[in-house]
C-alpha cells in the first residue's frame, strides 16, 4: 500500500511537472506571437538606501542604491525615456509628444534619501521622476523638507499629493476622505509647489467613489498598486504601477516585473480603460 501511494503521488507530480511546463510554454508563445503593449510603464518606488539601520518592516519598501543605479541603467540600455506624470497628461491632451518607450518613475511617501540617493542618480542620467508627498510627514526625520521638495521641483521632478497622513482612504467616511484630498494638495501648493496634478492611493487602494472626488479637487490622474501598462484609454484616476520592492534575485527580478506588467496587459487584466 505505502508503494501504491508513492507511485500514485509520483504521477501527480510528474503530471503537475507537465502542466506547469505547458503553461509557461504557452504563456511564451503567446507573448512571443502578440505585439508588445504600446503605452506607458509607471514603476512604484519607495525607499533607496543601504539597508544597514532599517527596521525589519521597511526591508521589503527599500532598494538599495547599486540595485536602483543598475535599473536605471538597464532602462537606458532597453531605449526607455522617463518623463513624469504631468508630460503623460499632456500627451493625452495633445499638447506634446511621448518617447516611443516611456516610462515615469514615482515615489511614494517623500523619504530624505529621494533627495540624498535618488535625485544623484537620476540627474547623472538625465531622467525625470514623479515623488508622492504625505504632506503631515514633510520636515520629519528622514522625510523630505520644503527646502528639498522646492529644489527638487525647481530640477524638473514633479511633486504629487500622497494624502494628508496616509491613512486608508477606502476606510474612511466621506467628509475624512475629502479631507485628505483637499488639504494635502493644499498644503503643497501654499508653500510653494506647483499646481499638484497628480495622486497617489495610500498602499493602492481605492474604491468606486474616489476617482470623482480626485477629480471634483482639481487633480487629473492618480495611480493605483495594479500592474499593467498604461495607455491613452487607460482611466487617468486608476493608472496602472508595477511595484519595485526590494530585490531578492538582483536585476533579473527587475526584468521580471516589467514582463508581468506587459503580460497582464496583453491578457486584458486590470486593464481600467474608460467606457
Amino acid at each position: 500500500m505505502f508503494r501504491f501511494r508513492t507511485k500514485k503521488n509520483r504521477w501527480r507530480y510528474a503530471a503537475a511537472g507537465v502542466a506547469a511546463a505547458a503553461l509557461l510554454l504557452g504563456t511564451i508563445a503567446y507573448m512571443a506571437l502578440t505585439p508588445v503593449p504600446e503605452g506607458v510603464v509607471i514603476l512604484e518606488y519607495h525607499m533607496v538606501e543601504d539597508d544597514d539601520g532599517l527596521a525589519s518592516d521597511e526591508r521589503p519598501y527599500n532598494v538599495p542604491p547599486a540595485e536602483f543605479a543598475a535599473q536605471l541603467d538597464y532602462l537606458q540600455q532597453q531605449g526607455y525615456e522617463t518623463i513624469t506624470m504631468q508630460d503623460y497628461m499632456r500627451a493625452r491632451k495633445g499638447k506634446q509628444e511621448l518617447p516611443e518607450r516611456a516610462v515615469a518613475l514615482t515615489f511614494d511617501d517623500g523619504y530624505e534619501d529621494n533627495y540624498t540617493e535618488v535625485w544623484p542618480s537620476l540627474a547623472q542620467r538625465d531622467m525625470k521622476a514623479t515623488i508622492y508627498m504625505v504632506t503631515n510627514d514633510i520636515g520629519r526625520p528622514r522625510y523630505l523638507d520644503w527646502n528639498e521638495l522646492r529644489d527638487l521641483q525647481a530640477h524638473g521632478i514633479e511633486i504629487g499629493s500622497h494624502t494628508a497622513n496616509h491613512q486608508l482612504l477606502t476606510t474612511l467616511d466621506e467628509a475624512t476622505q475629502i479631507d485628505e484630498l483637499r488639504l494635502s494638495k493644499l498644503l503643497l501648493e501654499w508653500n510653494g509647489i506647483h499646481t499638484v496634478y497628480s495622486f497617489s492611493y495610500p498602499n493602492g487602494a481605492y474604491d468606486a467613489t474616489l476617482p470623482a472626488k480626485l477629480q471634483q479637487e482639481e487633480y487629473l490622474n492618480a495611480v493605483t498598486g495594479d500592474a499593467g501598462v498604461n495607455t491613452m484609454t487607460t482611466d487617468p484616476y486608476l493608472l496602472q504601477r508595477v511595484n519595485i520592492p526590494h530585490p531578492r534575485f538582483g536585476l533579473l527580478e527587475f526584468k521580471l516585473r516589467l514582463w508581468k506588467a506587459n503580460l497582464f496587459t496583453r491578457l486584458g487584466w486590470n486593464q481600467h480603460q474608460l467606457s
